[in-house]
């Protein structure tokens, strides 16, 4: 049995290695702390179904290496993302000081009207912080973006990221700024939108065709 959404969504996970970008998904969709540590070669993709704001969107979530080499693969993978979880490592200055890097590839190479919420992972690791709330929020207010602070090990906050992110796109949907028609917009009708759309159509020729 098929799903049915409202809306199919292109979503990334960006950020330097190590932050904690493939727990946050796995956390996501499996409801679990993901023990494996290894990096993330390439891409990797989740997806699951989300209800916000009355509508139900299917998120398509491309989970980016963080790693130098692999950027020029990864970037290919922007094309058309209507949203983006930006992550840094709360307990790592290093992957702070990079955001500027990730954030500008996103803007230059995604949807211009990308939704890009940004995330201090690992707040479990309080003792070890090296970058504050307070600084962070700052950065985040300053470039235009939602921030919060998850933890994939508790699961503190990683659904509230992605339902804010998709909270914000599907409103830039109803205002217009999104357009599911547009090429590139990273937005396709799912299932029940067409329905209701078709039915809309219908009620306003009168209910079908008429053949000759």
């Amino acid at each position: 049995m098929s799903e049915k959404y409202d809306f199919l969504v292109k979503f990334l996970v960006i950020g330097c290695a190590g932050v904690g970008k493939s727990s946050i998904l796995h956390h996501f969709i499996e409801g679990k702390f993901k023990q494996e540590t290894n990096h993330t070669i390439g891409v990797e993709f989740g997806s699951k179904v989300i209800q916000a704001g009355g509508k139900s969107a299917k998120l398509q979530i491309w989970d980016t290496a963080g790693q130098e080499r692999f950027r020029s693969v990864t970037r290919s993978y922007y094309r058309g993302a209507a949203g983006a979880l930006l992550v840094y490592d709360i307990s790592s200055r290093e992957t702070y000081t990079n955001l500027m890097s990730w954030l500008s590839d996103a803007r230059t190479l995604a949807n211009p009207n990308i939704v890009i919420i940004m995330v201090g992972n690992k707040k479990d690791l309080e003792k070890d912080r090296e970058v504050t709330f307070l600084e962070a929020s700052q950065f985040a207010q300053e470039h235009d973006l939602m921030f919060l602070e998850t933890s994939a090990m508790s699961g503190e906050n990683v659904e509230d990221a992605f339902l804010t992110c998709s909270r914000s796109i599907l409103g830039k949907i109803e205002s217009g700024e999104l357009n599911p028609d547009a090429v590139g917009s990273g937005i396709q009708y799912g299932e029940a939108s067409m329905r209701r759309l078709e039915h809309r159509d219908q009620k306003r020729t009168g209910g079908g065709c008429r053949c000759v």
